[in-house]
């Protein structure tokens, strides 16, 4: 038997197999009441297997362009940092819904909670639009803006095309898992990840390089699969959503449009989607100036910005944890709860990202060579990912303190803090490095690290005065 930290009540203790598979299959607790460590371990293990699936989508596409060859790996680098614009606004307005979600279920306020993710998700249609129409008429322009080469302009444009034009998908699996986040329901947003991941996976093959009465449709095969697969994950979503879950449920009297929701929604929103376009555009001028260096500076960012996605994951869904468990205590009046998450949070996130780092200084130019054997993009790749190695012990605290700023609802702060690190650092620095001083692509990844090392020590630092524990949403 156990006892809360927290309360008085004593329940049965659970070994850690049990704990796995109330973790994945989804528990009715209450994460304001039950132990802490319990609580981020119900949250954390499924949101950390979510975001691992969330990030297999780019991998398993990645490696299989990579065998078309490095121009159709950088047409895919290319159009990343437009989609990166779309993740900005995506993760911006998630990060919102979380918050939202959060505190209405804090608060045992399920009906509006499920007003709430209603509006959501209709805003998340409306951003879609204007990416959808850029991306399907405008693609090849926007290669060009980028410095594409000739092939990317006479064959990787339909990629383009096709992730953009299908936006709408990435944008609702993104709210709509925020939704079921911030209510606590990870292990739901987990499983529809598995199962678009599992299409993605199963169709990327076929459709690239084709098998008996299926044509081969290269690199566009790639985005069909993708959006093919995240689309029966929306509608997956969809039908859980609108039926009674353990913490949220939509009922159908409440798909009508709410103006007043919307708006506040949006508003909180603003501050998420502004901190995630000062990184992503910041992303793109890096991306840009690696363009002017060569296509292997391009493809060998692009196979290291995967291999970062895929081992940043877990920590993001530990990130992410912290996120509901702020939102949510704040909700039921409990500030210190909420503060005291973050710091185990960051403990644990520290800990996962030096063992990862280790594997970086140690194998970056094996883990390169899985997606690509041209000797100049493994360099590349191989050089950034050992940079990396020695500051991911900060990224594990920025993580987590930035994702209680948002959890609280104060997005505005991060924002700040990105557009003078990002911008006013990052880029000036990068690009002195790389082309004034002579570094290339390794000046970019030098100004990267440095930039990045000094955001994530200063946003911890502002997360212990604790002004976010008086935001309200």
């Amino acid at each position: 038997m156990e006892q809360t930290k927290d309360t008085n009540v004593t329940v049965p203790s659970r070994s850690l197999w049990q704990s796995l598979f109330d973790a994945i299959r989804g528990t009715e607790a209450d994460y304001t009441q039950i132990g802490l460590r319990r609580a981020i371990f119900l949250l954390a293990v499924p949101m950390m297997l979510e975001l691992v699936m969330e990030s297999t989508f780019a991998v398993v596409d990645i490696y299989f362009v990579g065998r078309l060859g490095k121009s159709a790996v950088a047409a895919v680098g290319l159009t990343e940092t437009f989609l990166f614009l779309l993740y900005a606004v995506g993760m911006g307005v998630a990060m919102a819904v979380t918050a939202v979600i959060a505190r209405r279920i804090g608060e045992k306020n399920t009906a509006e909670a499920g007003v709430a993710a209603v509006q959501a998700i209709f805003l998340g249609v409306l951003i879609s639009i204007p990416f959808g129409i850029a991306g399907i008429f405008f693609s090849k322009e926007l290669l060009t803006l980028m410095g594409a080469d000739a092939w990317a302009l006479t064959h990787g444009y339909r990629y383009t095309q096709w992730m953009l034009g299908g936006n709408m998908v990435i944008v609702l699996l993104f709210v709509i898992n925020a939704i079921f986040r911030g209510a606590g329901d990870a292990a739901i947003a987990m499983r529809v990840l598995i199962i678009a991941n599992g299409l993605n996976i199963l169709l990327d093959p076929l459709l690239i390089f084709g098998w008996g009465p299926i044509p081969a449709l290269g690199i566009e095969g790639a985005a069909i699969a993708t959006n093919i697969g995240r689309g029966a994950g929306v509608l997956v979503q969809l039908w859980t959503l609108f039926r009674p879950g353990k913490h949220i449920g939509v009922a159908r009297t409440q798909l009508q449009w709410n103006p007043k929701i919307m708006l506040s929604i949006a508003r909180t929103s603003l501050g998420g989607i502004g901190q995630n376009l000062v990184a992503m555009t910041s992303w793109i001028f890096l991306m840009r100036i690696m363009a002017g260096v060569g296509s292997e500076a391009v493809a060998g960012a692009t196979i290291t910005i995967r291999i970062m996605m895929l081992t940043l994951m877990p920590a993001w869904g530990m990130s992410n944890a912290a996120a509901t468990l702020v939102g949510q205590n704040l909700g039921a009046g409990r500030a210190d709860r909420a503060e005291s998450s973050v710091w185990k949070i960051g403990v644990y996130n520290m800990i996962f990202l030096v063992g990862v780092s280790m594997i970086y200084f140690w194998f970056s130019a094996d883990l390169v060579r899985i997606f690509s054997c041209d000797d100049g993009v493994m360099a590349v790749g191989a050089e950034w990912l050992q940079i990396l190695s020695y500051s991911y012990f900060v990224y594990g605290w920025w993580m987590v303190s930035v994702q209680a700023f948002n959890g609280a609802g104060d997005t505005k702060t991060p924002t700040l803090i990105n557009l003078v690190f990002f911008w006013l650092i990052q880029i000036p620095l990068s690009y002195y490095l790389a082309l004034s001083m002579g570094w290339q692509q390794s000046g970019v990844f030098w100004g990267a690290f440095i930039s990045e090392t000094s955001v994530g020590l200063f946003t911890l630092w502002l997360f212990s005065r604790g002004s976010w524990k008086k935001v309200k949403v």
